[in-house]
């Protein structure tokens, strides 16, 4: 599979004729919207910085949208949903709105896309579904989502092999991603796009892999 990122949470996973795409930035949206086409869309959070289905629904392509908690098959492709909670990009008034954390598995993998959490934890269901998760990606900006302090809490839970920050391009506060790699060690991997295979995360333990929007 090969994933690139697109800014704020949005990642394309691209693996066969298959595009996967968790979080697309819809017009309207803090960020400048996408535009690519998709066969399977995650959304976390209904907000146009995590909710452009639309924005992907481009060459020809209708995207199956998911868009919270569930449990559901497409094309090889199997994804569960867990409710949680997201601060980000409130309405005046508002406390808190849900937001979903997807496991997904495909190609022998399992990926775990942690959207726009805002507490360092999830639940109990979704900590025992989740197991043995190859790349997390993990939201590390503050500002309505995890922080440096409670990204790397949760990491440490979850023992993933690999971690990709998110939520730090364009999105969160100014100079988060550092704080979050200094919390983490102060050592991680930057790339333009990320090519993987299941063999390759045999060896990791955490490593941290920055990728450039």
């Amino acid at each position: 599979m090969v994933i690139t990122h697109h800014g704020g949470q949005c990642f394309k996973v691209s693996f066969g004729d298959l595009t996967l795409v968790f979080d697309p930035i819809a017009k309207g949206a803090s960020l400048p919207a996408v535009r690519f086409g998709a066969d399977i869309v995650l959304i976390s959070r209904n907000h146009p910085d995590m909710n452009g289905a639309a924005e992907v629904s481009f060459g020809g392509k209708e995207p199956f949208v998911i868009s919270g908690p569930g449990e559901y098959e497409k094309g090889g492709v199997t994804v569960q949903g867990f409710l949680t909670k997201s601060e980000h990009g409130l309405a005046k008034g508002q406390l808190e709105a849900t937001n979903t954390v997807y496991a997904v598995k495909l190609e022998g993998m399992t990926l775990v896309h942690l959207g726009a959490l805002s507490e360092p934890a999830i639940s109990q269901e979704a900590r025992e579904a989740i197991d043995d998760i190859d790349v997390l990606f993990v939201p590390v900006g503050g500002d309505g989502v995890l922080d440096a302090s409670g990204a790397a809490k949760l990491a440490t839970l979850l023992e993933p092999k690999i971690i990709i920050p998110m939520h730090w391009s364009g999105l969160g506060e100014k100079g988060a991603l550092e704080r979050y790699i200094k919390e983490e060690g102060g050592s991680a991997e930057t790339v333009d796009k990320l090519t993987l295979k299941k063999k390759d995360t045999a060896d990791k333990d955490g490593a941290i892999i920055v990728i450039k929007p």
